[in-house]
């Protein structure tokens, strides 16, 4: 690896724009090696405190600020994560074990999203809009605005420690929202490189805090009532917690799923197969949108387990610097041995394992399972890994039902020419996003993204985003003639 690509020793956390190094506190593992990669500051809850008092001094002066202003801040970033665009990449491959192919594609897409962001910090636009609707208000007219909601707080997860902060920072700065980010702290270095970023640039003191810190520690972010807004990425059960706690502010939850993708007996099964082994498989299954179910119409089934499993099998497992690795390791023992656990569960129920199965440390191989009883974990819950289960079905509106008897409702995907199945699909899913001809992993970073039930409230988006970031704000005026 080049040196200008290689982790600093260590890094400080960001407290009212500026870098702060008050410990080492955390110790960020590389992934792959189990080794200590880096250290990073530590935030405590005085610092919290602090960086919270920042922002509501800062929210005045952001709210001020012209879209000009905030959409050169978003054009400097997304110049900087060019250029750095191989250093952010190695970093995330260090910090969370991901194969290097994904990892870049992970920086693209975070410059996607300020991209996108520095555009929509220009159209955030409101309404004239007739009051003269009866006699008594024939002498009024309003118009509306959208103003910053005021000092947002952030929690983003491990598994897109750049993207899915980016899907909450910047939309803040488009808003003109100052902000306090808790990065996971298993991954934080590619939002502390975020801070870095920033830290270059003219906003107003306050307008950022970067805070890694214990979750014991995170009291503030959650139930502090200077904040106008909690945005958390994670879990269901983490995620409904803290909304229990948040108060009077408003509140939006990205949580998990266990998607499911139904193939149709039309389906172009060279096409399904290639996508779905990337929905079920890429950066080693740890997203909330990766493919977990998969419903395959008894017609083709036979034919479609064989070249899936054939090319399941055939994935290269290992070091995730290496350019032809598709699995890296999970992000933590812990979590390798829970979902292998639920693996030889489904086993010990009657479910048979078609490919993989074995683990090693952090490894799990790809796995697929079929004969799966309805009740095990790895149907029921969120795997966040490389397993997959295959099930047939016979009737299509049988096999939409089956998808939604889940708790979770984020994506699924419908692999089928027909455009009546797959409009009665998008009818009939208990989905936040339903996706014709690809996989549910599928997402851009401008479409309204969410979900429902256990996989929570609100979507992201920049443009939706940014409506959870303001408020609309009414000016009436009347015509005393």
């Amino acid at each position: 690896m080049s040196k200008d690509h290689e982790l600093k020793s260590e890094y400080p956390y960001y407290l009212a724009n500026e870098p702060r190094q008050p410990n080492t506190d955390l110790e960020v593992e590389d992934k792959y090696t189990g080794k200590v990669a880096t250290k990073v500051a530590m935030a405590d809850e005085a610092a919290i405190d602090e960086a919270i008092g920042a922002s509501v001094e800062a929210a005045e002066p952001m709210a001020a600020l012209k879209s000009y202003q905030r959409r050169e801040v978003l054009d400097h970033c997304v110049g900087r994560f060019t250029e750095r665009h191989e250093e952010l990449s190695r970093a995330l491959c260090i910090e969370a074990g991901k194969p290097i192919k994904d990892a870049r594609g992970e920086v693209t897409r975070l410059i996607e999203t300020f991209r996108i962001a520095a555009g929509e910090a220009e159209r955030i636009y409101g309404e004239v809009m007739p009051l003269d609707n009866a006699e008594r208000a024939s002498g009024y007219r309003g118009m509306w605005q959208r103003v910053p909601i005021g000092p947002c707080s952030f929690i983003s997860p491990f598994n897109f420690p750049l993207n899915l902060a980016a899907h909450k920072v910047a939309p803040a700065l488009a808003a003109g929202c100052p902000f306090v980010l808790k990065p996971a702290s298993l991954t934080p270095i590619g939002a502390l490189i975020i801070g870095e970023t920033l830290a270059e640039t003219d906003l107003p003191k306050g307008a950022f805090s970067i805070l890694p810190c214990r979750r014991d520690g995170a009291r503030l972010f959650t139930e502090d009532d200077r904040l106008k807004l909690l945005s958390f990425t994670g879990s269901a059960d983490v995620g409904w917690d803290l909304k229990s706690k948040a108060g009077r502010k408003p509140v939006v939850l990205e949580l998990g799923g266990n998607a499911a993708c139904i193939v149709d007996a039309d389906a172009d099964l060279d096409d399904a197969v290639e996508r779905i082994i990337f929905g079920a498989f890429y950066q080693s299954g740890q997203s909330c949108i990766g493919v977990q179910r998969i419903l395959v119409h008894e017609e083709v089934y036979d034919d479609f387990k064989t070249r899936f499993v054939a090319a399941a099998s055939q994935l290269k497992a290992g070091n995730p610097h290496d350019e032809d690795t598709f699995i890296g390791p999970m992000i933590s023992e812990k979590e390798a041995q829970r979902l292998h656990g639920w693996v030889q569960d489904a086993q010990a129920k009657g479910a048979s394992v078609l490919t993989g199965g074995d683990l090693d440390g952090k490894m799990l191989q790809a796995t697929v399972l079929e004969n799966v009883p309805g009740d095990c974990d790895v149907v029921r819950e969120e795997a966040f890994g490389p397993v997959a289960v295959l099930s047939p079905f016979s009737d299509f509106e049988a096999a939409l039902r089956s998808v939604n008897e889940s708790r979770y409702g984020l994506q699924a995907g419908i692999f089928t020419k027909d455009l009546y199945k797959a409009m009665n699909a998008w009818d009939i899913l208990d989905v936040g996003g339903v996706v014709v001809g690809d996989v549910p992993s599928w997402r851009v970073d401008h479409m309204p993204y969410g979900g429902v039930k256990d996989s929570g409230l609100g979507r992201e988006g920049i443009r939706w985003a940014i409506e959870d970031m303001t408020e609309t704000r009414l000016l009436v005026i009347r015509d005393p003639a």
